[in-house]
C-alpha cells in the first residue's frame, strides 16, 4: 500500500475562479443597473434572459442590433487603475452605430471577461456603463460577467457590448437617397474615442516616454491616462432633431478605419471629395502624429482625426442644416461634397 499522504480536493477558487467575489460583484452592482429600467423591462437583475416590453414600438418598427468593443483601450483603464470610463465609452460608441441608420437606442447588454475578478472593478466598469445608459434613456438589460484565469492575465480585462434600437421602416436612414452634389458636414470627436489605441499606446509609451499619470504634452496638466481615456462622444442629443429630415441623406460614424474607411460606407457607392485642412485641429492627434512619426495618410486612417460623425445632406439644405447645428452648439464644419461613382474618398489637401 502507498503510504503517500491522500491528497487535498480542488474546488473552483483554487483553480482560479472566486464565485463568492461574482456574487459580490452583482450585488455592488444591482441598484446601478435597476436605475436604468423603464416601464418596459419586465425582469429583474439576475433572470437568466432579459425581459423587455415590445407592445408599442410603432406602426412598423425595424430593430436595430450592433456589438462592439472597446478595443485595447482597456490597457491603459487597466494600467492607470481607472475603471469608470470605458463603459462609457462602450454604450456611447455602440449609441452612434445604431444611430447612423436613424434608430433610437432601446436596451444594452454587456460581457466583462477578467482574469481575476476584484469586485470594486466590475463594479466601477459596470457603474459606467449604467450611466450611460441613463444619462441616454437606454435599459441595461442583462450581462455576463466571466471569471477566466488563463484566457485573460490576471490584471486584463475585455469589454464588449450589444445594442438595440428601432427606427420606423419608413425613417430607416440607409444611403439610398444619397446623390453627387450633397454635402459632407462633421462633428467634432473629443479624441481617439475607442480607435487606434494599439498605435497610441505605442507611441506614448516608447516615442514620448510617458508613463499613464505624466501631463501630456499641451493637455493643460491632464495626465496621458486622463487624455486618452476621455469617453466617446455621443451624439444622439445632437442629431435626434434631424433623423425625419428629408434632407438628411446619410450619417457616418467615423471608428476604425477613419474617414476614408468608414464614409464610403453610407455614400451607395459614390466617391467624395473630402478637406482635411477642414477639421479644427485636437492636440492629442498633433502630439501622436509627430512624437511618432506617423505619415499623414496613414495618421488619417488609424485614428479619426477630430471627425466623430459626418452628415451627408441636400446641398440645398446644407447651409439651414449646419446653421441649426451651430445654433445648437454641436460646432459642425464643412467638410466637403458626394462625387460620381467611386472610388471612396479623395483628398483635398
Amino acid at each position: 500500500m502507498s503510504s503517500e499522504p491522500p491528497r487535498q480536493g480542488l474546488d473552483y477558487r483554487s483553480a482560479g475562479v472566486d464565485i463568492d467575489a461574482a456574487e459580490d460583484a452583482l450585488d455592488r452592482i444591482k441598484p446601478a443597473i435597476r436605475a436604468t429600467f423603464g416601464r418596459r423591462v419586465v425582469a429583474d437583475v439576475g433572470s437568466f434572459g432579459g425581459l423587455f416590453r415590445a407592445d408599442d414600438l410603432g406602426r412598423e418598427p425595424v430593430l436595430v442590433a450592433t456589438t462592439d468593443g472597446v478595443g485595447t483601450k482597456t490597457r491603459i483603464a487597466a494600467a492607470s487603475g481607472r475603471f469608470d470610463t470605458v463603459g462609457r465609452d462602450l454604450v456611447q460608441h455602440c449609441i452612434n452605430d445604431a444611430l447612423v441608420q436613424g434608430a433610437e437606442p432601446l436596451f444594452f447588454l454587456d460581457y466583462v471577461g477578467v482574469g481575476r475578478l476584484r469586485p470594486e472593478r466590475v463594479a466601477a466598469l459596470i457603474g459606467g456603463v449604467a450611466a450611460a445608459c441613463r444619462d441616454h434613456g437606454v435599459a441595461l438589460l442583462g450581462g455576463e460577467t466571466a471569471e477566466m484565469p488563463g484566457v485573460y492575465p490576471e490584471d486584463e480585462f475585455d469589454l464588449v457590448g450589444t445594442l438595440v434600437g428601432v427606427v420606423e421602416r419608413e425613417a430607416v436612414i440607409d444611403g439610398g437617397r444619397v446623390e453627387a452634389g450633397d454635402v459632407l458636414i462633421g462633428l467634432p470627436s473629443v479624441g481617439l474615442h475607442t480607435n487606434g489605441y494599439s498605435l497610441a499606446r505605442r507611441i506614448v509609451e516608447e516615442r514620448m516616454g510617458l508613463g499613464w499619470d505624466d501631463p501630456f504634452p499641451g493637455a493643460a496638466g491632464a495626465t496621458a491616462a486622463e487624455v486618452l481615456l476621455a469617453p466617446h462622444a455621443c451624439y444622439l442629443e445632437a442629431l435626434r432633431p434631424f433623423l425625419r429630415d428629408p434632407a438628411l441623406h446619410a450619417l457616418a460614424h467615423i471608428t476604425g478605419g477613419g474617414l476614408a474607411g468608414n464614409l464610403p460606407r453610407v455614400l451607395n457607392g459614390l466617391g467624395a471629395r473630402v478637406a482635411r485642412s477642414a477639421v479644427p485641429p485636437l492636440n492629442v492627434f498633433e502630439q501622436l502624429v509627430a512624437a511618432g512619426g506617423v505619415e499623414r495618410d496613414e495618421a488619417w486612417r488609424a485614428f479619426n482625426m477630430g471627425v466623430g460623425m459626418v452628415l451627408v445632406v441636400a446641398a440645398e439644405e446644407a447651409d439651414r442644416i449646419e446653421a441649426d447645428l451651430a445654433e445648437a452648439d454641436r460646432r459642425p464644419f464643412r467638410l466637403g461634397e458626394v462625387t460620381g461613382p467611386g472610388p471612396g474618398v479623395s483628398w483635398l489637401d
